[in-house]
């Protein structure tokens, strides 16, 4: 089944990251960690909280993401708890190499038992769409 909504970012907070051993390894693009809080609301309502590792460049907005999440509320009325990946790469105007998944045997309560993947998707007015095609 298809559950669909919105979500808003209510807290992006980068957090320094050391490479271990040093040296670091310096490439062109930057990688960050942040951790990111985000509310949601349609067929899915909620909030996650969001480990984010990226390797981007703020000027052209080239660059590629993974985000871990962990996720607290309602699929379609279900309540509970889950986590999902997703990642993906932009040239700045477009995602492509997109990957999203429900992390198996994650899903707690009334969403024990999720598996399947799902989508991301930012309008062109900025709106952020999130999509969840999942299995009980």
């Amino acid at each position: 089944m298809r559950i669909s909504g919105t979500f808003t970012v209510t807290s992006f907070v980068p957090t320094e990251l050391k490479p271990e051993p040093e040296p670091a390894i310096t490439t062109a693009l930057p990688v960050g960690l942040a951790t990111i809080v985000k509310a949601f609301d349609g067929g899915v309502v909620g909030r996650s909280t969001t480990l984010f590792t990226a390797a981007f460049d703020q000027e052209s907005g080239v660059g590629s993401y993974i985000a871990m999440e962990s996720f607290e509320g309602a699929l379609d009325g279900r309540e509970g708890t889950f986590n999902f990946v997703h990642s993906a790469a932009t040239r700045g105007s477009d995602r492509s190499v997109e990957f999203f998944s429900v992390v198996p045997s994650s899903g707690t309560a009334a969403l024990a038992g999720i598996s399947g993947g799902g989508g991301i998707a930012v309008d062109e007015d900025g709106t952020h769409r999130i999509w969840f095609d999942v299995e009980f």
